[in-house]
């Protein structure tokens, strides 16, 4: 595990050294559905809310600025976006590098468990998603809500269209995770809401955990 996470956050840093620089302004146009996952949390003012694979900060900030008062907090595998996102959010978030498939937010945060947790266009570029989702659930307050949204089916678009998409995200070690819906609809203790959005160029799913 730990050489699998070294190379994998190698690999990360290596993509975003440069892209980071422009990440925020390139992505807008592409990363569908960012927005309304934050529109639909409604987070309690005392809500705790950790991001996964939080990249530059853009959707920390964002929720800082639509739900102020909140405690936001941000792992992510690449140390060169969290340069980023510690200069965009400063004291408004805590942030600390991670594994998504294998952290310990007490020890990084001194804060076991979350009443929300958000994955924007995170799954689609961690190899092993399945355990990450996992990850995510394990430390998830009972009754707190776990958040995704990221690239979907292209089921209801062109057929050109998604093939050119899926090789022009492969070049970026991106691959859509068309199992998701499947994935969480077997899932025990929890209750799951799944919307495909522009016509399935996105997927958001919205997984609260079943109070003990």
């Amino acid at each position: 595990m730990a050489d699998s996470t070294t190379h994998h956050g190698a690999l990360m840093d290596g993509i975003y050294r440069r892209q980071r620089l422009i990440y925020d302004v390139t992505r807008k146009y592409y990363l569908l559905g960012r927005d309304h996952l934050i529109d639909q949390m409604h987070p309690e003012p005392s809500a705790h809310i950790l991001e996964i694979a939080c990249g530059t900060g853009r959707n920390l900030d964002l929720i800082d600025r639509r739900y102020p008062g909140r405690v936001l907090y941000g792992v992510d595998i690449s140390s060169e976006m969290l340069i980023n996102a510690r200069n965009k959010l400063g004291t408004r978030a805590s942030f600390a590098q991670g594994d998504a498939c294998a952290f310990d937010p007490e020890t990084l945060f001194g804060q076991a468990r979350f009443d929300h947790i958000v994955m924007s266009y995170s799954l689609s570029m961690i190899p092993d998603w399945q355990a990450a989702i996992a990850e995510a659930l394990r430390h998830l307050e009972p009754g707190g809500t776990l958040h995704i949204v990221d690239f979907g089916d292209q089921a209801r678009l062109p057929r050109w269209f998604k093939a050119g998409l899926r090789n022009w995200l492969a070049r970026f070690h991106v691959t859509p995770r068309d199992g998701l819906a499947d994935m969480l609809s077997v899932q025990t203790g929890v209750e799951v809401t799944f919307l495909p959005l522009y016509r399935g160029y996105a997927q958001y799913a919205r997984v609260t955990k079943t109070p003990a």
